[in-house]
This record gives structure tokens, sequence and C-alpha cells, in this order.
């Protein structure tokens, strides 16, 4: 794993990677800040009380509270950006490393999309469930940011590598065999998502590790 990680890394910061992770990350910060804009106006245009200046108290926590959401959320807003991208990202790194590679099976943008976006809206809504969690439950907390975000960031990454090359049975019993070494590779994308600066690379990471780590599993399953 730890290998497979050090050519992510490597993959996020090449040159050919450059625009999509320049592209994932303004659409990421866009949509976030159209997030928090549209929750902090909602909570200011609501009277919640006959007192104007606890209306403006409530106003400044829950703009607060938009935003810590809104970071939470983080990583589902990646996987959704990243879906419009995600294709060409790991064509381009498929032929840096792997160049032996047939052709892929064709998936089509909206195929990914859709992928995407379901998990996305699964991602949002778990965190806000966990919400209680993370508020009240320290340490406990981050185990769980860490469980949910690191199961969906790897599922959509796997999945969105395997289906280039795997049939959906053969990419469902990959998934079921290995989930657990791939969660904990999700984790760590998660982890790095959560920390400033370094999450503006994150995305691209993730899709790189996970490349990484698929095509040596899929070799000693099928060969090359």
């Amino acid at each position: 794993m730890g290998r497979a990680f050090s050519l992510a890394v490597g993959d996020a910061l090449a040159p050919a990677e450059r625009r999509f992770l320049l592209l994932t990350i303004a659409g990421t910060v866009l949509l976030l800040l159209a997030l928090w804009l549209g929750a902090s106006l909602l909570l200011a245009a609501l009277p919640l009380t006959g007192f104007h200046w606890l209306n403006i108290a409530i106003d400044v926590l829950g703009s607060a509270a938009a935003l810590f959401v809104a970071w939470l959320v983080l990583p589902a807003m990646t996987i959704l950006i990243l879906g419009f991208f995600l294709d060409r990202i790991i064509a381009s790194i498929e032929a840096r490393h792997y160049p032996d590679l047939p052709e892929p099976r064709r998936i089509g943008i909206g195929a990914s999309l859709a992928s995407a976006l379901r998990l996305a809206l699964l991602g949002l809504a778990l965190n806000l469930l966990a919400l209680p969690l993370y508020l009240f439950l320290p340490v406990a907390n981050v185990v769980v940011y860490l469980a949910i975000n690191g199961y969906l960031v790897a599922r959509e990454y796997f999945e969105a590598v395997a289906s280039r090359r795997l049939e959906r049975a053969p990419l469902k019993a990959m998934w079921h065999r290995h989930r657990l070494r791939l969660t904990i590779a999700g984790a760590l994308v998660a982890f790095l998502l959560s920390i400033p600066v370094v999450n503006l690379a994150a995305p691209i990471i993730g899709v790189a590790f996970m490349l990484h780590l698929f095509e040596p599993l899929r070799r000693d399953y099928f060969g090359r």
C-alpha cells in the first residue's frame, strides 16, 4: 500500500494531471460556497424569534454551523465534481504506468456522474446523520468520520477504476473480497481531504492511489 500511495502522490503533481486538479478544486470550492451561502441566506430570511438581537446571533451561529457542515461533506462533494474528469484522469495515469493495458470498456460520463451523484448524496445524508457524534463525542467522531467517508471515497474510486476493466460481477466480487483494505485506503484519502491545502490535491491522489491498488489485484486474478 505504501508504494501505491507514493506513486499516487507523484501522479497528482504530474503536469498531465495539473489541469484536472485545478478544475476539481475550482468546482468543489464553488459548490461548497453555494451550499454555505444558501444555508446562511435561508437562516437570515427566517425570523426565528421575536428578538432582533437574538435573530442576529442565531444567523451568525447558523452560518458558522453551515460552514462546518460544508467542510464535513467535502469528500462527498469532491466525489461529485471529480466525476466529470475521472475517466480522463484514469486514462492519463494508466498510459504513464501501465502502457501495456488494452483499450478500456466504454463507460460514458453519464454513468460516471450518476454513480458519483448517488454516492455524494449518500455521503451528505450519512454525514448529516452523524453530525451529533461529530459534535459531542471527541475521538470517536474522528473514527466515525473516517469510516463513513473512507467507505464512500473507496467505493467511488474503486468502481471508477475497476469498471474500465471488469464486468459488474467480477468487480463486485473483487470489492467484497478486498473492501477492508480498500476502505482503509479510502480513509487515508478522506483524512487528506480534511487537511487544509493538502486537500486540494487529495482527489487526484485518491484516484491514482486506487488505480495502483487495483492493477496488481486485477493481474493476480485475471493476468495481464
